[in-house]
């Protein structure tokens, strides 16, 4: 059944407003762990203002690519966050595609990214252009393998399958496919999000830094689009955890009762999931880059290793 559209309308709401505020919480929860006061909550929504209201400096060298790539980044992951439940079982654009097409969309906006850091001719930018690929080189089929998982236990890609069949009776998340997937779809959010031990989104050093150093040309809108597309990603992956692997108080419905109660669990499920990233980064230090490949093939073994249990434990 397709969703209204005010159900349609509210989803991109919820994408749109809760992306910068759950990256905000995040900021501030890891300050106060470290003992520091830290940022409020709602400053992604001041900075997202100032940045949208200064002006731009742009290299002589930069040609389209570099003006369309904020553009591609924000709407990619936009469109990717309305194939993903999250209020409801059903999908926005489900009809549209499913888990390959989400992980496409994601990978559409990191190409360009990484394209947007090469075309001015910054050494910086194409030194992390060519970390992001590199990295996205070994999450992306650990991601592709924790899904297919669960989509074998389906019997469909499709998002909106998936959580339905999760929800059956037959559902363990203590089966050892679904504690490796969401194992190995935790370090992925890690490397796709760009968190300690893999990155460190807080640095400007040269010599560490991975998705900050594809960012150090834009400036002004361009700069607000990419990092409001780059939280709304966050939230994406976060999403994906916390309604394919836990299933539980997605609305049955699209009434207005519905829909806040689902609201409620999934807010729920992202503080937790907050919780878990925010423990990580302040309990490990990052990983030196040419360890940082250790870290991903071990995601990508537990994943195979999800999806070849669920033949053996049938």
């Amino acid at each position: 059944m397709n969703l209204s559209l005010p159900a349609i309308l509210a989803q991109t709401a919820l994408l749109l407003l809760l992306a910068p505020l759950l990256s905000g919480l995040i900021r501030n929860w890891k300050a106060k762990l470290q003992n520091r006061r830290g940022p409020r909550v709602w400053q992604p929504f001041f900075d997202l203002m100032k940045f949208w209201r200064k002006d731009m400096v742009i290299s002589e060298h930069a040609s389209w690519i570099f003006a369309a790539t904020p553009y591609v980044m924000f709407v990619t992951a936009l469109s990717a966050g309305l194939l993903a439940p999250m209020v409801t079982g059903q999908a926005p654009l489900g009809l549209f595609g499913g888990a390959l097409a989400l992980v496409g969309l994601l990978a559409l906006g990191r190409f360009f990214l990484a394209l947007g850091g090469l075309d001015p001719a910054s050494p910086f930018g194409g030194m992390g252009s060519s970390r992001e690929m590199t990295i996205a080189a070994m999450a992306e089929p650990a991601m592709m393998l924790a899904i297919f998982t669960l989509a074998i236990a389906a019997g469909s890609t499709s998002l909106s399958q998936i959580v339905l069949a999760s929800q059956g009776p037959g559902w363990k998340f203590l089966d050892p496919s679904h504690a490796l997937a969401f194992t190995a779809m935790f370090l992925v959010l890690l490397a796709e999000t760009g968190r300690i031990p893999v990155d460190n989104p807080a640095t400007h050093l040269e010599l560490t830094m991975i998705h900050e150093a594809m960012l150090l040309e834009y400036s002004g809108r361009y700069l607000a689009l990419i990092e409001w597309g780059a939280s709304i990603k966050q939230l994406v992956l976060m999403t994906l955890l916390a309604n394919v692997f836990f299933p539980i108080g997605l609305a049955p419905e699209t009434t207005p009762a519905a829909f806040a109660l689902g609201a409620l669990y999934l807010a729920a499920k992202l503080l937790a999931l907050a919780g878990a990233v925010v423990l990580v980064e302040t309990c490990n230090a990052k990983l030196r880059l040419f360890r940082v490949p250790d870290l991903l093939s071990a995601a990508f073994v537990l994943a195979m290793l999800a999806l070849v249990s669920t033949f053996l434990f049938k």
